[in-house]
């Protein structure tokens, strides 16, 4: 069952995500022909902003959905409802916290957005619906998160695709019909609303005993161990703001506002699409991880570890390769070679690209063990060292340095983090068996990129399109090739292979009857 949930969640998860790419392609390529580069750059700038929102929500959700693992596979209804209890009221305080968060923010916006000459709207106005549009996204977060913890997320992503394919085609209209910003937002805020309600109907309907009256409050032991969590996942919030949220930031002051950071929006977009895809995969198994936690011993769980980092390798790999040799193809043709950033730009978004991706199975292992306050302050040394290392090496290297700040400071997660807290913790193995397995896998990632990469050069085609299609044929055989060369006698590429053999033959059997 736990495998089947999982499968689920993963398939509606890739489907959703891939519909998103294509769809956000499509509006972005739109939204710059009506719009220009000022708005894009300033779409990305609120974005990035507003993701210090996240702090305010102290990591509860995470807290919460870790305790509900196992009430869920209890079927301990009066458990769930006092947790879900106790995360609504927490959100009700939550929200608050938020708007005020967003007014201390406001004074400094026209600082932050620089130069803003072709923007007629005012900015406090545009702000402001941003704002609303990311707290209704809080409003029912709750509810979704029993869908998570019950390993049943694909609901919530099967309603979200159908917001996104209704959100984006109102947009473009509106965009092609009157170019008028503000409208664009507030159809993204009616479309937030509505998914809202959505999934809130499914949740009462599938799990109508939450809305039975509970007298009884959490245990104490209870909400001790989520209020020690939170204060943990606190630290890990504002951390993960300033590694990830503060580049959008860093640009616009230090290189020249919004226009820059419209350029650089561009490749954000399709490296965050294909991330959203792939690490979906991972967070789409972290309830089921959670559930192999507490029910199977040190030894199945390592395993199962060993085939998901596999997999996470093999993936992250693959997609590095491709957007690295495809990407600039891919620009000249969607919106036009001018937005074709620098090489080096482009090597230090891949290498940033794959160590993020990389971290997506220990992450996934850590959030389901609940490992939160043990490494609660190496978030902050990360944070630290970011921003840090992104203002020296944005002033030696421009727009390149942002990022590789963040690839000096990820070392700090990859090299002391992640074996000592979680992998010696839960496996109970040797910290530099961790590294070195990291470190295998970063020099095969690299030696197949450049192979790839050099391979894609013998392309002499003048046609972009004809020459992006060979580069993509390219991309999927070479890297993949040389993946089950290095691997073919491995046990985990066993493993996946007699999966996808499996599946084969049972709708071999099918197909037959």
């Amino acid at each position: 069952m736990r495998v089947e949930k999982s499968v689920k969640n993963v398939g509606v998860s890739v489907v959703s995500n891939i519909l998103n790419i294509i769809i956000n392609l499509v509006a972005q390529a739109i939204f710059l022909k009506y719009l220009g580069e000022e708005y894009l750059g300033l779409n990305g700038l609120f974005t990035n902003i507003l993701s210090i929102l996240a702090i305010a929500e102290l990591g509860i959700g995470t807290a919460i959905i870790y305790n509900l693992y196992k009430p869920i596979q209890e079927q301990n209804q009066k458990e769930i409802r006092k947790l879900i209890k106790f995360y609504k009221k927490s959100y009700k305080i939550i929200i608050l916290v938020m708007v005020v968060i967003t007014m201390v923010i406001a004074p400094f916006i026209p600082k932050i957005a620089g130069n803003v000459d072709g923007i007629s709207e005012n900015l406090y106005i545009l702000y402001a619906l941003f704002v609303i549009d990311i707290l209704i996204s809080y409003v029912l977060a709750y509810k979704k998160s029993i869908l998570y913890a019950d390993q049943r997320e694909y609901i919530s992503n099967l309603v979200h695709i159908g917001y996104l394919l209704v959100m984006n085609i109102l947009q473009i209209l509106i965009l092609m019909l009157t170019q008028n910003y503000i409208l664009y937002l507030i159809i993204k805020i009616v479309c937030r609303v509505a998914e809202n309600i959505i999934v809130g109907v499914i949740v009462n309907k599938r799990y109508s005993f939450i809305k039975e009256k509970e007298e009884e409050e959490l245990d104490k032991s209870i909400k001790q161990d989520i209020t020690k969590k939170i204060k943990s996942l606190f630290l890990h919030k504002i951390a993960g703001f300033v590694v990830t949220g503060t580049d959008t930031i860093l640009i616009s002051y230090f290189l020249g506002g919004v226009v820059t950071v419209g350029y650089y929006t561009n490749y954000s977009l399709i490296f965050s699409a294909v991330t959203t895809v792939f690490s979906q995969i991972f967070s789409s198994m972290t309830a089921s991880v959670g559930n192999l936690l507490v029910s199977e011993k040190q030894e199945k769980c390592y395993d199962v570890y060993q085939k998901i980092q596999f997999l996470n390798f093999w993936l992250f790999t693959f997609a590095s390769i491709c957007i690295f040799c495809l990407i600039e193809g891919f620009i000249s043709i969607w919106i036009g070679e001018k937005y074709i950033l620098d090489k080096f730009v482009l090597i230090a978004l891949t290498i940033n690209f794959f160590m993020q991706g990389m971290r997506r199975t220990m992450m996934a292992f850590k959030e389901a063990a609940g490992i939160f306050y043990e490494d609660r302050f190496v978030p902050i040394l990360e944070a630290v060292i970011n921003i840090v290392a992104s203002i020296i090496l944005i002033k030696l290297y421009g727009l390149a340095g942002v990022f590789l700040g963040t690839v000096v400071s990820t070392l700090i997660i990859f090299l002391y983090s992640y074996p000592k807290f979680v992998y010696q913790r839960l496996f109970n193995r040797k910290k530099l068996e961790y590294i070195k397995e990291i470190f295998r896998y970063l020099f095969i990632a690299i030696l197949i990129l450049c192979i790839t990469y050099l391979v894609t050069k013998l392309v002499m085609v003048n046609n972009l399109i004809l020459k992006l299609m060979i580069n993509m044929v390219v991309c999927i055989v070479v890297p993949n090739i040389l993946m089950y060369v290095i691997y073919r006698k491995d046990q985990r590429l066993e493993y996946y292979l007699n999966i996808i053999k499996n599946v084969i033959e049972k709708r071999k059997k099918k197909n037959a009857i």
